[in-house]
């Protein structure tokens, strides 16, 4: 249930700072009609269920997005309870919920703002303080993670002139080496990589235009890879 809630926030935190909005100001609002929606019409997957995706008022689609986006929090806070009942499960959950807003962000918008890169890596080195792994290896990870990006990206710019890299991957990567500690780092990069690999291969086939300066959005790769990665050595 919470990670319903905290999906539904999630949701309209991406959207609006994706648009340049705050999330502190301004009711939630239908994307279509601009109505202001009342505290039944924001209840995680039922208020969607209930309406049948659309809106009261002018029948317009709600965007899938929102939906999924509560499902996968809500799937996030389970696994993470399931795996680690406690308070390490719920330090987890908010491991996952973190990076899935990331994902949601770099996956629409190329961006890895430093609001949630840098909480991250702070908490997962908060975490060290009472939970495996130990704080050293968090540190380790941490500037292992940033090292190895921000250096990549420095070569990449140094050899072709052009920016390969956008400066939230190194410190997505830190948080990630902050949670997990370096010895899984090279798992979560491999793990990216063949994802995205994957990914450009679906797009190949679907007759996509796909060369040396496709982008693909690293940090949701990165992300994606790092949740499991937390479960499987819980």
């Amino acid at each position: 249930m919470a990670g319903l809630v905290f999906g539904s926030f999630i949701a309209a935190l991406t959207q609006r700072w994706g648009e340049g909005r705050s999330i502190a100001h301004g009711r939630s609002a239908c994307d279509s009609c601009a109505a202001p929606l009342r505290w039944f019409e924001l209840l995680p997957v039922l208020s969607f269920a209930l309406q049948r995706g659309r809106c009261r008022r002018c029948a317009a689609r709600i965007p899938a997005r929102h939906l999924a986006i509560e499902l996968a929090a809500g799937l996030i806070g389970a696994l993470a309870l399931l795996a680690a009942p406690g308070a390490a499960g719920w330090a987890g959950a908010g491991f996952g919920w973190l990076l899935l807003a990331l994902t949601v962000l770099d996956s629409e918008h190329f961006w890895l703002p430093d609001a949630l890169t840098l909480p991250l890596l702070a908490t997962g080195l908060a975490a060290g303080i009472w939970l495996e792994p130990s704080l050293a290896e968090r540190a380790i990870g941490a500037a292992a993670g940033y090292a190895s990006l921000a250096g990549i990206a420095l070569g990449y710019r140094l050899l072709t002139r052009r920016d390969g890299m956008g400066g939230g991957d190194p410190k997505l990567l830190a948080g990630i080496g902050a949670w997990l500690g370096w010895p899984l780092l090279p798992f979560v990069v491999l793990a990216a990589a063949l994802l995205g690999l994957t990914l450009a291969l679906l797009d190949r086939l679907r007759g996509g235009e796909v060369g040396r300066l496709t982008r693909l959005p690293l940090g949701a790769l990165l992300a994606t890879a790092a949740f499991p990665a937390w479960l499987l050595v819980v």
